[in-house]
């Protein structure tokens, strides 16, 4: 039983498929429908998913379970549901056609089988797969070992990754889409839309990472910790086989399982290393504005055109302080209040907040730096002190050895 026998995974912005046991198994019900989903504020979209979500709910389950999902098709099309990772009978295997009929608009199929595995699967569908997950038809499914294995887990986080073209303005998905994808979620939010992750200091964290992206796979990095590698979607991995990393590759069809202690407190970022999968609705069909200087352009432009402005020539970091207006249904391409400043990034973005002390699992607001570790502008009398001079012309050393200079 949860809380009892294992610890239940917390589901960033997401939910979990409900169950009760019915003769000795566990009983599920999905519901494939449309949803009109919110992927950050500002950002909305019609989307397919189960149970009024997208993604769909998350399935939690413990090995050795047997366990039955009815899986009603509210859609206007014919849809499966496949198991993805998970060991069962091949009749039970949700690929239309090969396994199964199709599940028509109106039908409830039934899928039942005992789950013979520990670790993080999948589910989505796999009736015009392109579509269908194109348009959020996914979801995330947790094996808790019959037996713990390893170290006791205090916060177990699960997360889906994946990746959607949306249009400035419009209001659904475009399944169409093989290369330019412009939204990036963690559980089907873009940053500033994303949840943190709220940790005491001093907790074992246990993140599950999964990958439904249609092409991309997701270099997820996490600032502030080492972690090891416990888990792939094969199952958990021997300790002795276990390495350390900053950022684990999550390739697409794929979950990995990282683990650590979370011994220093702190806003910790953790994203996607891929820098354009932290922007929104940004494409590359723009002109290279970097280093352009427009000098009395913009004022000479505005006799003609009110409002104009040119944009890029620096960057794309001052956009989320711009205040431009944005198509209806769009959000800015980066940026959100942070508490030192504007965050000057989006998608695929979260925060690991860990905390000496928590009221609640709620969000603890932004951390309190002790004084004195906070990087701040360098004052004259430091830079005297240790003769930084920040004027003279840079320099660096060759960096060959023998090369470097001793002063």
């Amino acid at each position: 039983m949860p809380d009892r026998d294992y610890r239940p995974v917390v589901v960033p912005n997401g939910s979990k498929l409900p169950w009760k046991v019915v003769d000795g198994v566990k009983v599920f019900h999905l519901v494939a429908e449309e949803v009109d989903h919110e992927f950050a504020p500002g950002l909305r979209a019609f989307c397919w998913g189960y149970n009024g979500r997208v993604h769909g709910p998350t399935i939690e389950v413990v090995e050795g379970d047997r366990v039955r999902f009815y899986v009603t098709n509210r859609l206007p099309a014919g849809t499966t549901v496949h198991w993805h990772g998970i060991l069962l009978p091949n009749g039970m295997d949700g690929v239309g056609g090969l396994n199964q009929k199709a599940i028509a608009p109106g039908e409830t199929f039934r899928y039942e089988f005992t789950v013979r595995q520990s670790g993080m699967g999948m589910y989505h569908s796999h009736h015009d797969e392109m579509t269908q997950m194109a348009l959020g038809m996914a979801g995330l499914f947790v094996i808790h070992p019959r037996r713990p294995v390893g170290p006791r887990i205090d916060r177990d986080f699960a997360i889906l990754l994946h990746e959607w073209r949306i249009d400035a303005g419009t209001r659904r998905p475009n399944p169409n889409e093989m290369t330019d994808f412009n939204v990036l979620t963690m559980n089907a939010r873009a940053f500033p839309g994303t949840e943190p992750l709220v940790v005491r200091q001093g907790e074992r964290v246990r993140i599950r990472l999964g990958n439904l992206s249609a092409t991309d796979h997701h270099p997820i990095h996490l600032h502030g910790y080492q972690f090891r590698i416990t888990e792939t979607d094969g199952g958990r991995i021997a300790e002795s086989a276990q390495w350390p990393e900053t950022t684990v590759l999550v390739p697409v069809g794929s979950t990995r399982t990282i683990e650590f202690v979370a011994d220093e407190p702190g806003d910790w970022a953790m994203h996607c290393h891929m820098t354009h999968h932290l922007m929104n609705q940004m494409g590359h069909d723009i002109p290279n504005m970097i280093g352009v200087k427009p000098g009395g352009l913009d004022a000479r432009v505005r006799t003609l055109l009110p409002g104009y402005m040119t944009m890029g020539q620096t960057g794309m970091g001052e956009m989320a302080d711009m205040g431009m207006a944005v198509p209806a249904n769009s959000i800015p391409m980066v940026g959100a209040k942070g508490k030192h400043d504007t965050i000057t990034m989006g998608g695929m973005f979260t925060v690991l907040k860990v905390r000496e002390r928590l009221a609640s699992n709620e969000d603890p607001g932004w951390y309190d730096n002790p004084p004195g570790t906070v990087a701040v502008a360098a004052s004259s009398d430091e830079l005297r002190r240790d003769g930084i001079d920040v004027d003279a012309p840079s320099t660096a050393d060759p960096g060959s050895p023998g090369g470097a200079r001793r002063g």
